[in-house]
């Protein structure tokens, strides 16, 4: 078996950029708990405030509102499960029991949507989006006034852009939708953020994560607006705004400060690159098999519509499953972006809520470029596709054939 040498699967994780590697270690080498009084830890504090000023000024955001996390997924389950918390029983005696969610949404979004149904009554009202994986305004605004009208939302959220197919939704007219009711207005913008503008002053309460930009694991953000309260999910110390207590991860929160600020300052440069290789690949995938379709938004040279570093493929009479190992044999790391649960392949939720049948959902493919990548990975991604192609339509046409 030939040993991984081509990563397209930098939506899953990324490496780590060799300046927030310095700012780690540099870090870590001090002592000192942010928390404590003493010299040591009044060092580690100003280093906490300085990276959140830095974070803040990148996302657009006062840093009063920069909450530090452990990452993309605690930071979802704040703001939604907090907020519904916060807000299900307002000063006004409304019971705002509704939430009102894409159909998209990452799984950390989703389970905890699921959560608060099954644990406490929740309604959801799902936005689905279209053809395309796009959440328009109008099917937003029509979810808002369904299920008995928009005084009974708690929370609405809307991902910036999806994790699966790329496509970047119309974010800041949504949450203006939202708030034009007075409805908090959340947005996951982890694949966002160093790919395209992200402004997180234009929601309530919106997330990112470290390790999707060059950042450590394990560090993440909640942007909460100040007037945004979530019932805090763990309780200690009290600290970040009493919303996320326990000891703060000095080094990982100034790594994380050196990869948001590189993400933002090099944004434009770093989406015109990625998007030239995108297309690099789209198009020579295209041009290897006819039956191959491109999920969500593209057009040649987008990087607003798309994000620029997502390619998502559907190939007909083969699993993604079979593909994923057959290329990883060749070297070629990626990701097929369906969720697999207790060892069995399910075809991913995104592309049902878009309408592609099942029978073609189990052929997804997403591959993903980053920092590093290069014309080479591509060229090797489509000189190992043809052969998998091959075996993988076998494997497929052998097990139906025992059906």
């Amino acid at each position: 078996m030939t040993s991984t040498s081509v990563y397209l699967d930098h939506a899953a994780t990324t490496p780590v950029l060799d300046e927030v590697v310095e700012v780690v270690a540099r870090t870590m080498r001090q002592v000192g708990n942010a928390s404590s009084l003493h010299g040591p830890g009044r060092e580690a504090r100003r280093v906490v405030e300085e990276s959140r000023e830095r974070v803040a000024e990148a996302l657009r955001v006062r840093p009063s509102e920069v909450i530090f996390t452990s990452g993309g997924t605690e930071s979802d389950n704040i703001a939604v499960k907090g907020t519904y918390a916060a807000r299900l029983h307002g000063p006004d005696g409304l019971r705002r029991d509704r939430l009102v969610v894409s159909g998209v949404e990452h799984h950390a979004v989703l389970d905890s949507v699921e959560h608060l149904v099954r644990a406490h009554g929740a309604r959801v009202t799902w936005v689905e989006p279209d053809a395309e994986g796009l959440v328009t305004p109008q099917a937003f605004a029509t979810a808002l006034e369904a299920d008995g009208g928009p005084e009974n939302v708690a929370v609405a959220s809307v991902m910036w852009a999806n994790n699966e197919v790329g496509t970047v939704q119309p974010v800041p007219e949504l949450a203006a939708l939202a708030r034009a009711h007075g409805i908090p207005f959340h947005s996951d913008a982890v694949q966002a953020l160093g790919q395209v503008p992200v402004d997180l002053s234009t929601v309530d309460l919106g997330v990112i994560t470290g390790h999707k930009i060059g950042g450590p694991l394990g560090v993440g953000v909640l942007t909460a607006g100040r007037d945004q309260k979530p019932v805090p999910l763990t309780h200690g110390g009290g600290q970040e705004r009493q919303l996320r207590s326990g000891t703060l991860d000095t080094p990982g929160i100034a790594g994380l400060a050196e990869a948001v600020a590189h993400a933002a300052e090099h944004q434009a440069s770093h989406a015109r690159h990625l998007s030239v290789l995108r297309d690099s690949l789209i198009q020579g995938a295209l041009a290897i098999d006819d039956a191959i379709r491109v999920s969500g938004r593209w057009s040649p040279g987008d990087v607003t519509g798309r994000l620029p570093g997502n390619v998502h493929l559907r190939v007909a009479d083969c699993e993604g499953d079979s593909l994923l190992y057959l290329l990883d044999a060749a070297g070629i790391a990626c990701s097929t972006g369906s969720a697999c649960r207790a060892g069995v392949p399910r075809p991913s939720h995104v592309l049902l809520a878009m309408g592609v049948p099942e029978r073609e959902a189990v052929g997804a493919l997403r591959l993903t470029l980053g920092h590093g990548s290069s014309q080479a990975d591509v060229d090797a991604f489509l000189a190992a596709l043809p052969a998998a192609l091959e075996r993988a339509r076998r494997a497929h046409a052998a097990s139906r054939s025992r059906v």
